[in-house]
């Protein structure tokens, strides 16, 4: 799987996915995510992540409903 690197030095992906956090005195610093990607392209689902990993049977929930 080929994942192109972005940088996001305005925090203007981080607000549009929704993963904007302030952390360190820095505002739109982008959160520890998971997304569900449909055909290389939609992103039909996220989760915003702690330390922990992602409900996994959401994320099999929301993967089932969106194909």
């Amino acid at each position: 799987m080929d994942v192109p690197l972005l940088s996001d030095w305005n925090g203007e992906a981080a607000r549009a996915f929704g993963v904007a956090v302030e952390r360190g005195g820095m505002q739109d610093v982008a959160a520890r995510s998971a997304f569900l990607i449909e055909d290389g392209e939609t992103v039909v689902a996220s989760w915003m992540l702690g330390r922990e990993l992602p409900d996994l049977d959401a994320v099999i929930a929301a993967a089932r409903t969106s194909g």
